[in-house]
């Protein structure tokens, strides 16, 4: 397993009429900063091909089903997101891809920080490099 990745589950309540999930502050590693969504995507489409920096996210999939594909430059994991009350903790210095689908599928992202272009990581060879870097450092210390 990636280090720092998980699964989380939020809170369901079911009963005849439906499913209620509630996401309580201590179900999230990190105080929110932005909300955002991806729908409308073409089936089979990939969105999210980047790595972040500093930035944390919570993704949920909100209808439909999402492969989300994520590397730490080292080991590599895929999970498949279909029910709205998992929540993948993907945290800093994670490439990942979100594959969707089904048709109408809506990915939430729940965000540590604000958009700041920096933290973007667009190539996957400097991504690489970065994650390379980051490991030296870390085993220096």
């Amino acid at each position: 397993m990636i280090a720092r990745m998980e699964v989380r589950k939020a809170y369901q309540y079911d009963d005849p009429r439906g499913s209620l999930s509630v996401i309580d502050e201590d179900a999230l590693p990190f105080p929110v900063r932005r909300i955002y969504y991806l729908h409308g995507v073409p089936l089979g489409a990939i969105r999210a091909e980047h790595g972040h920096r500093q930035l944390e996210q919570v993704m949920i999939c909100m209808h439909g089903r999402i492969t989300v594909t994520l590397t730490d430059g080292f080991e590599r994991e895929a999970h498949v997101l279909q029910n709205p009350s998992e929540l993948l903790h993907v945290p800093r210095g994670i490439w990942r891809s979100a594959r969707f689908e089904l048709p109408d599928s809506v990915l939430c992202v729940l965000a540590s920080r604000p958009y700041e272009p920096d933290d973007y990581i667009h190539s996957f060879e400097e991504f690489l490099a970065w994650a390379r870097a980051e490991r030296k450092s870390a085993d220096a210390t």
